[in-house]
């Protein structure tokens, strides 16, 4: 019974992401959610017993949000943006102990209105090749300002379209590819 009602779920995320890429391809990078092998690499780095604030940028149908619940520590706070807003109700009612918000260009703002200062892991889904260079600069901005000194930010992309601004904002940038996503994906582990 629990598979199938997981199988629907499924079901249901994946044409609703589709739905909402068609009607805004611009907010939506793909046609699909992220694979369970993009989620593995992209939350393999994290430090799970050392993360006390994680941040998730671009949350979609909650890919990434599901591993994060599974995997955080019960005393984690965890904010998660989506600006899409049937997607945003749909993560407020799946994941009621975590903080949603609609805007990561707001990202600053939202974390201090909960009285967080600094984040130990930020993850993002957020498709950077659709922002403007301006949206982008401000988003790595207040990523930089927020993550704590020891504190990772994990992306992927599609492309190495945000190699360079990453190596610019990053001290440390490792970047590998999954193949097994569609499309293929490249992950920027970011120190």
């Amino acid at each position: 019974m629990l598979a199938n009602t997981f199988i629907k779920s499924k079901i249901t995320d994946r044409w609703l992401f589709l739905n909402k890429f068609i009607q805004n391809p611009h907010d939506v990078g793909s046609i699909v959610p992220s694979s369970n092998s993009l989620t593995q690499k992209m939350l393999e780095p994290v430090p799970w017993n050392h993360v006390h604030t994680l941040v998730e940028l671009g949350a979609g149908t909650g890919v990434f949000t599901q591993a994060i619940y599974v995997l955080v520590r019960p005393d984690c706070q965890v904010a998660v943006f989506e600006k899409e807003e049937e997607m945003r109700e749909l993560l407020k009612r799946e994941f009621g102990g975590f903080h949603i918000f609609p805007n990561a260009l707001e990202l600053k703002d939202s974390l201090s209105s909960i009285g967080v200062a600094q984040a130990d892991c930020i993850v993002s889904g957020l498709p950077f090749a659709n922002f403007s260079h301006a949206d982008r600069e401000k988003i790595i901005r207040q990523v930089r300002e927020t993550l704590s000194e020891d504190g990772l930010f994990i992306t992927f992309q599609y492309s190495l379209q945000m190699k360079t601004m990453l190596q610019a904002a990053f001290d440390e940038v490792s970047i590998s590819l999954v193949l097994w996503n569609i499309p293929p994906a490249f992950v920027y582990i970011c120190k």
